[in-house]
């Protein structure tokens, strides 16, 4: 007869997804997340795989929680260009925030500790990354629509670059204690818009 599970796999996710957050793959071991997670090994082996695997589903969990966040910054009705200067603001924000200057942003971290070397995350990376430029593009497309964007700008390489804006200032962010730094790199980058 086959045991219960005696720990709910989402909540232990989610918890892993924090610690991985906030310490990266590399510096969080299977210890660590025995310990973080007060779930045995094997109960972690035999849910979630290897740690690697916990690691691919965290960054997936995350992904999944934050998308729908930028869907709805960048496809509210009416005009485009104030959701996408929004939304490049709040990334600033969030990256001159002690709060949350610390974490960073996961996929950035991702990108930054296992992009170069690990297929599986550089997949998950470029994915997500891939979403934020077609949610990019097609607000900054339909500003140009309405007349808000002037039709000398292209939304593709504007979305390209707003996408690398972003990722720069969570890097940065995250390493930086000038908040000045972001915002005003933020600011420079949304004068383009004008």
């Amino acid at each position: 007869m086959a045991r219960t599970k005696e720990f709910d796999p989402d909540a232990v996710l989610q918890s892993a997804l924090e610690l991985f957050w906030r310490r990266g793959y590399e510096a969080t071991s299977v210890a660590d997340l025995v310990e973080h997670l007060g779930i045995g090994r094997a109960s972690i082996y035999a849910t979630f795989g290897s740690k690697h695997e916990l690691y691919l589903r965290a960054l997936d969990r995350y992904a999944e929680s934050v998308d729908p966040l930028l869907l709805g910054d960048l496809s509210r009705p009416g005009p485009a260009l104030p959701g996408v200067r929004a939304l490049v603001r709040r990334f600033a924000a969030e990256a001159a925030s002690p709060a949350d200057r610390l974490n960073g942003c996961f996929v950035t971290n991702t990108a930054a500790e296992l992009g170069s070397r690990d297929t599986a995350a550089a997949r998950r990376v470029e994915t997500s990354w891939d979403r934020l430029e077609t949610l990019l593009h097609a607000a900054l497309e339909r500003a140009r629509a309405q007349g808000e964007l002037p039709e000398r700008r292209d939304p593709r390489a504007l979305a390209r670059l707003l996408l690398v804006v972003l990722q720069g200032v969570r890097v940065v962010g995250k390493a930086s204690d000038d908040p000045a730094r972001v915002r005003d790199a933020a600011e420079q980058a949304l004068a383009l818009l004008d």
